[in-house]
């Protein structure tokens, strides 16, 4: 992450846009569970709102200093996990629900991203839910905010048939604004 895409990223402006907007129209009607995962929390804006809600929730990042920050910040509230969300260190079937928030357009390649996707339904439980937002890549203002910066937008009308390409089903997209939010869920179990 850029200088002044980190700013923004750790402003209290971010904080109460997630709590107010992102979050509650991100997760509008979903059910998270009992363990959740969230990947790529980055300062943690997110993680914070949602260590108030979910009764256990562990974050995926890649970065180690902000797992750092994320430890010192929550204070043992969130188990915080070092690691690849193209290779995520869980076992499969573990979580409840799958949360990405605003991170997928950092991910460097489409193939990644599938990647991603696939880890995400591999960690699932069966029946549990993958959803998330992301930001649709356009804008002056955004693409500024992202020079040095990966940017790889994801194509929301293109999003659907990459998620039952990693072996989720139902899967929703829906824009607003500049933005989309979108869920899946990993199959049931056979004989469900």
């Amino acid at each position: 992450m850029n200088r002044a895409h980190a700013l923004i990223c750790s402003s209290r402006w971010w904080a109460r846009t997630v709590a107010r907007d992102l979050l509650p129209w991100g997760l509008s009607r979903l059910q998270l569970g009992d363990d959740v995962l969230e990947i790529g929390p980055g300062f943690g804006a997110t993680t914070a709102v949602l260590a108030e809600h979910a009764p256990r929730l562990t974050v995926l990042e890649l970065d180690p200093g902000y797992c750092a920050r994320l430890q010192r910040r929550l204070d043992g509230r969130v188990q915080v996990v070092q690691g690849s969300a193209t290779e995520m260190p869980f076992p499969d079937d573990r979580f409840s629900a799958v949360l990405a928030f605003t991170m997928l357009h950092h991910v460097p390649a489409p193939e990644l991203q599938d990647r991603l996707l696939a880890e995400a339904a591999r960690v699932l439980r069966p029946g549990g839910l993958f959803a998330g937002t992301d930001s649709l890549g356009t804008g002056t203002v955004f693409r500024l905010l992202h020079v040095r910066d990966t940017l790889v937008p994801v194509d929301p009308d293109g999003l659907p048939a990459r998620l039952l390409g990693a072996g989720l089903q139902e899967p929703q997209v829906r824009r607003g604004g500049r933005s989309f939010r979108f869920r899946a869920r990993k199959p049931p179990a056979v004989g469900a």
